[in-house]
């Protein structure tokens, strides 16, 4: 027995890799990684031929997905997510702590949406999918794509930085009100912002700090790796702390606040903030 699934590529502007065109196409392999996998075990064929990830289309083909049945239904998570938009392209939903966004474990967030999400009326409508990551410890807001098409687009617009990203983290010791981080990471050229919103002294830790931070590049663990290389780590930090300062227990006080982009199908500009957690307001009441 297999699990089968067809597409009919419609009419394209340009050529483009089957592994870029390819991602949300099929329910199966909704990933990047997922697709690349099916494509090494020749599960997809176009127009009847095994692809590679250097197999490129460029419109008409017939592109069509075949998964041997292991036997075992798919167990659906029961996960219940505060979802804040959702229309047909795109959705953005609140992810809480000590949870994975997408990956190989059960308990994930894109595990979790096609059960907390109305499913897309438009053709291209794929199972719903993160189109960017925040860290496991780390609550806020996460942009979902539900359609081939949103996916892409959407992965284009944070690609050309046209989608605004703004967090909040809580802070040990002295900060300058504002500033601009520019350390490299894994070799790589980041940037972020900071901006001090509120000051309060602790027993503990000397002074903590209401930090709002946008970070211009999206490099792993940019933010918590660029507040330890200034000497003032994320409050609740394991990873990227100083040692005695690491709070444990409390979680990481790092939140994904505000999304600000133009909306790629409506042309509408769009604006999303959440409210800043509960932990958070215990030690900033009223700052």
């Amino acid at each position: 027995m297999h699990q089968k699934q067809v597409h009919i590529v419609s009419k394209l502007e340009k050529p483009i890799r089957l592994q870029e065109y390819g991602v949300g196409l099929f329910e199966l392999v909704y990933t990047k990684s997922a697709l690349k996998k099916a494509l090494k075990k020749d599960y997809i064929t176009v127009n009847g031929v095994h692809a590679t990830s250097a197999t490129y289309i460029n419109g008409g083909e017939t592109i069509c997905l075949c998964i041997p049945e292991d036997g075992n239904p798919k167990t659906k998570l029961k996960l219940k997510l505060n979802v804040l938009f959702d229309d047909d392209y795109l959705a953005v939903i609140y992810k809480p702590a000590g949870v994975l966004v997408s990956g190989n474990s059960f308990k994930t967030i894109a595990n979790a949406l096609p059960q907390n999400l109305k499913r897309s009326t438009l053709p291209d409508a794929t199972i719903p999918q993160p189109v960017h990551r925040l860290d496991y410890p780390t609550t806020g807001l996460l942009l979902i794509g539900k359609t081939n098409n949103s996916i892409r687009e959407l992965n284009n617009l944070f690609e050309n930085k046209k989608i605004k990203k703004t967090y909040y983290a809580i802070t040990i010791g002295d900060m300058a009100p504002k500033g601009n981080i520019t350390s490299s990471i894994d070799g790589k050229q980041a940037q972020s912002n900071f901006t001090v919103k509120a000051s309060v002294t602790s027993k503990r830790f000397s002074k903590l700090n209401l930090v709002k931070l946008k970070p211009k590049t999206g490099r792993k663990h940019q933010l918590r790796k660029h507040l330890l290389s200034i000497g003032t780590p994320i409050l609740g930090d394991k990873d990227y702390g100083i040692e005695p300062y690491i709070l444990k227990g409390k979680g990481l006080y790092l939140h994904a606040y505000a999304l600000n982009f133009v909306h790629p199908f409506t042309k509408d500009k769009v604006s999303f903030k959440d409210e800043l957690p509960n932990k958070f307001k215990k030690i900033f009441e009223g700052k």
